[in-house]
């Protein structure tokens, strides 16, 4: 009998079903949405001259309804947790995944609840994280690492030779370029690229598709990130989750795998050389601002911050208004962004690991959806079993394990040794 005509088990049926059921229950929760600010906000500050804070009560998210209601949807996940109890088993590895998302939803919706409170930020930085946080005793903090990487950034970005060239693409130029390449990549799969006027970032992905800001500016390499990040890593995780037979969870993102997907798209900017250091500083000022914010700063302070280094009005609104989107001028921040550099230290130590440990088989694997890092091992097993399949799309890097392999254990190997001495002397030579 061929492999596609075995029909599958009563237990992979209940996989599915289950699996089915979270998919369902988080469709309407819309994170993103529920706490944006709407542009009207924007330009009564800048028609102030930057003077009056945004004007962010509770009462403004009050006015913006979840499009589900917060009791019935905690009860949802919550009956669903106690399902895969009663139908997989409390031990079981998938089920222990499975009741953990299902838990993350449930914090999700007392988050998007809590807008404008200090409850708030309270559950995002228990789902994101904190600038403060450490990953072992002794460690940086997160933010320790973004101030070490402003310091070599912010030497760089003072060189005549790494100028950026000019953004003159406009946005729905740069539509039918991004279209172009996934008609290419993922040919009949339905995925565009469209216009968008309700977004703050100047790109965001959804599960079939990128919105680019109607007002924004482009130039090529700012359309390669995109491309590897969004279209490569965002997108091509979505497609194989949706591919997923199964195990149809791994289609939809919960904050925990927000971390490997944020981490593997920067990880992708640096290994196709697409990324330029401005674009890493604008990640490091979204850490920045958020540890300004955490340490007490409010939405003005953090203005007045960036304005003295110099940056752009618009780009400052930017990045104030996602550290405060959700809360208030004056209350505590989203911590979403600190993901980006948080996940790249991580996803990038994985790797390196995997290949020293002679398991880089194990890195395509981070790709079959929205995966963890955490759950590797788990997914090792779901892989060998069947119950999930491999990637259907990988990037070209991840493609070629030798090339891979070789280029991460000289990545292990230099990051061992200390050349101390040696750097002493060629700083002597430069």
């Amino acid at each position: 009998m061929r492999k596609k005509d075995i029909k599958p088990s009563a237990y992979l049926i209940e996989v599915k079903t289950l699996s089915d059921r979270i998919v369902k229950a988080q469709q309407p929760i819309r994170i993103l949405d529920a706490i944006k600010w709407d542009d009207n906000i924007k330009q009564a500050f800048f028609n102030s001259q930057f003077k009056i804070p945004p004007q962010i009560t509770p009462d403004y998210y009050l006015q913006r309804p979840l499009g589900f209601d917060p009791v019935e949807k905690k009860r949802e996940f919550y009956q669903i947790e106690r399902d895969l109890t009663r139908k997989l088993g409390q031990l079981n590895p998938l089920s222990v995944i499975m009741r953990r998302i299902c838990r993350e939803y449930q914090a999700v919706v007392r988050m998007l609840e809590s807008r404008g409170t200090l409850i708030f930020s309270d559950i995002s930085q228990e789902l994101y994280g904190s600038s403060h946080d450490v990953f072992h005793v002794g460690d940086p903090t997160i933010a320790d690492l973004g101030s070490m990487m402003e310091e070599t950034l912010s030497q760089l970005l003072k060189l005549d030779i790494l100028v950026e060239e000019p953004k003159t693409i406009k946005a729905k130029d740069a539509v039918t370029i991004l279209n172009e390449k996934m008609q290419n990549l993922f040919p009949g799969d339905g995925l565009r690229a469209m216009l968008s006027d309700g977004i703050i970032a100047d790109a965001a992905a959804g599960t079939d598709y990128i919105k680019l800001r109607a007002d924004a500016l482009f130039n090529m390499r700012d359309l390669r990130v995109l491309e590897v990040h969004e279209i490569w890593v965002h997108l091509g995780t979505t497609l194989n989750g949706l591919a997923q037979p199964y195990c149809t969870f791994l289609g939809k993102g919960p904050p925990s795998s927000t971390v490997t997907q944020e981490g593997l798209a920067v990880l992708m900017e640096i290994l196709t050389f697409s990324s330029t250091p401005n674009r890493l500083m604008s990640l490091i000022n979204r850490v920045r601002a958020i540890t300004l914010a955490e340490d007490g700063a409010d939405f003005m302070d953090i203005f007045a911050f960036f304005r003295d280094k110099g940056l752009d009005d618009e780009e400052i609104y930017t990045i104030a208004s996602r550290v405060f989107r959700g809360s208030t001028p004056d209350g505590m921040p989203f911590t979403k962004d600190l993901t980006y550099i948080k996940g790249f230290v991580l996803t990038y130590n994985f790797m390196r690991l995997a290949v020293s440990k002679g398991k880089p088989d194990r890195i395509p694997l981070l790709f079959c959806g929205k995966t963890m890092i955490e759950d590797m091992k788990v997914l090792v097993d779901l892989v060998e079993e069947g119950t999930v399949i491999a990637p259907r799309f990988l990037p070209p890097q991840f493609t070629d394990l030798m090339g891979l392999s070789a280029w991460m254990s000289f990545s292990r190997f230099m990051s061992s040794m200390n050349f101390r001495q040696l750097e002493q002397d060629y700083a002597n030579v430069l």
